[in-house]
């Protein structure tokens, strides 16, 4: 039996630890910024507010992701968090779609960030600072402007999708 503290316990595997960590349920998010005339956006569950003063939070995005690496050359990006009826928008932004705005409700915050239209929530963000972990990066971000909407939030547990429901 492992005592807490021994240090001489092994790793977790990956396949493992995504496992155990899928039994923590999570919103989901759809972060997102225009650059060089071009719409970005990818689907995450790593959100977390960081401090109230001054406003910030956080995400982690793929290492060399496209929509991570615009985010990180604009410095602007959008966070959109889906409604419960937005499932479908979460499998098109974590898919190889190239166009992913491609008929989708858009509407452009003063600074031209994407909001999807029909969202439980959006704010808008300035990149703050970026940190490299494992294969990952970790952006932290300043928030400017927030909006919420009257309707339930989308959840993701053990490999599904569901909804907020209260005890």
């Amino acid at each position: 039996m492992r005592r807490r503290g021994d240090m001489n316990m092994q790793t977790i595997d990956p396949k493992r630890f995504r496992s155990v960590m899928g039994a923590f349920p999570t919103g989901v998010a759809i972060i997102a910024t225009a650059w060089e005339g071009e719409l970005f956006g990818a689907t995450i569950n790593s959100l977390t507010s960081v401090s109230l003063t001054p406003c910030m939070l956080l995400f982690c995005t793929n290492e060399g992701s496209a929509t991570g690496s615009a985010i990180r050359k604009r410095k602007l990006f959008s966070v959109n968090i889906l409604g419960h009826h937005q499932s479908d928008l979460s499998a098109r932004f974590t898919g190889k779609q190239r166009n992913r705005f491609d008929d989708l409700a858009v509407a452009f915050s003063a600074d031209g960030l994407p909001l999807l239209q029909g969202a439980a929530a959006q704010l808008c963000c300035r990149v703050s600072t970026i940190h490299k972990a494992g294969d990952h990066d970790i952006i932290l971000g300043e928030v400017i402007s927030g909006e919420e909407a009257a309707c339930k939030p989308l959840v993701f547990h053990k490999g599904v999708y569901g909804i907020f429901q209260r005890a």
